[in-house]
């Protein structure tokens, strides 16, 4: 039999080999500081590139061009400590730039919603800035004039409503029509992870939604391009000569954070996801949290039944006269609610049954929004949440497979 001094010395000799291992490995390995924003550690998940800023890809083909540029706030690069505008980037490598399109918000992005925009010029550049939001949202041959090449760079929501989209559709239908080629640089979805909502029917076509898309589609802006062009959207059926320069390092399940609010009355990630469940109550008398700081992070009304929770709308940056402005507003808080993959439809009904007069709840652009007038007979008649979400689903199931052609990512 072994001794139990030898195994004591035994184990001791052991302990001391392993101990010596690991700290030779500890040595030999290289600790990287994250102080430069770029390096990604190992363990990270990839940065998104997003299209503005894969450059190779798209300045040979601007060298040369007289440019017209459709942009707004959004419209940046990124670079090691913070972000340039596009423009302004341009400018500085010698592209010719003739004029800006600014849409809904304007350039800056500090119009309210619905409110005109104007033309003028861009204080910093001097660049002519031409509308698309107001009487004039499709480009005009003569606003086209001498431009040979359009480049569109616009932070979309993946919302049908958000009008962004429709804009696009009208850039695309001036370019194709007076035979001008379109670059877009591609930009996350932040909403890219879902499919949900009411499918718009073509009779209830606006401003608001001009496709028979599922009210959140789950595209990048340019794959949403890629599909108004081959499904024919255009009219006339007119085709746009388009190029897509494309994101890297991004699935449609990536989580991103938006830097620069898309629009005044979306403040943060919160917002923008539940945009496409309260979204409903800009067609309604309800209060969707314009006139606060919380955006579309709760909602509410005078004449709800008196809550722990109030607020009262007041005048501020993108909301100049909100809803009941000035008024004590009982409601709903929802910025602790968990990240939605799904249209949220029991607020809708909610807000509906605290309603006294439900017969005025209803306002003249709930169908422009909702895409349908079904949403409103299914509510008015009782329809439970579920009943209605239900109904979707044929709908989503085929725009699926419609929407599966222009995919450029996973």
């Amino acid at each position: 039999m072994i001794s139990k001094r030898f195994k004591n010395t035994y184990f001791l000799l052991v302990f001391l080999l392993f101990f010596c291992l690991i700290s030779c490995s500890a040595k030999n390995q290289t600790s990287i500081p994250n102080h430069n924003p770029e390096v990604i550690l190992p363990t990270q998940t990839k940065q998104i590139i997003v299209g503005a800023n894969n450059m190779d890809a798209y300045l040979p083909l601007l060298a040369g061009k007289n440019i017209g540029i459709v942009a707004n706030q959004t419209s940046v690069i990124f670079k090691k400590n913070g972000y340039a505008h596009l423009v302004d980037s341009l400018i500085s490598m010698h592209i010719n730039i003739s004029k800006v399109f600014s849409p809904e918000h304007g350039i800056r992005g500090d119009v309210d919603a619905g409110e005109i925009v104007t033309d003028g010029f861009d204080a910093k550049t001097g660049l002519p800035i031409v509308s698309l939001y107001g009487k004039n949202k499709k480009p005009t041959s003569e606003q086209l004039k001498g431009i040979n090449l359009v480049v569109f760079d616009i932070q979309d929501v993946g919302v049908r409503f958000y009008t962004y989209i429709s804009t696009l559709h009208y850039v695309m239908e001036a370019c194709a029509e007076n035979d001008i080629p379109l670059i877009i640089l591609d930009r996350p979805n932040p909403n890219g992870h879902f499919i949900d909502g009411p499918t718009l029917k073509m009779e209830h076509a606006s401003f608001l939604g001009m496709h028979p898309v599922p009210l959140v589609y789950g595209m990048t802006i340019g794959e949403y391009a890629q599909m108004i062009n081959g499904e024919h959207w255009l009219k006339n059926k007119v085709t746009c000569a388009l190029t897509v320069i494309p994101l890297k390092n991004y699935t449609h399940q990536s989580d991103y954070h938006l830097p620069i609010k898309p629009s005044p009355n979306l403040p943060n990630d919160k917002a923008i996801n539940l945009y496409p469940s309260l979204g409903f109550f800009e067609g309604t008398v309800i209060n969707a949290g314009r006139g606060t700081e919380n955006q579309f992070q709760q909602y509410g009304a005078p004449f709800f039944p008196k809550s722990d929770f109030s607020y009262t709308p007041k005048p501020n940056a993108g909301a100049k006269s909100p809803k009941h402005l000035g008024k004590l507003c009982y409601g709903v808080n929802l910025k602790n609610t968990g990240k939605l993959n799904v249209v949220n439809i029991e607020w809708l009904l909610d807000a509906y049954h605290k309603t006294p007069k439900t017969e005025d709840f209803f306002g003249a652009t709930f169908t422009a929004h909702a895409g349908t007038t079904k949403l409103e007979s299914q509510i008015v008649k009782g329809l439970t949440a579920k009943e209605i979400h239900d109904s979707w689903q044929l709908e989503i199931e085929a725009f699926k497979k419609i929407r599966s052609k222009y995919l450029l990512y996973k």
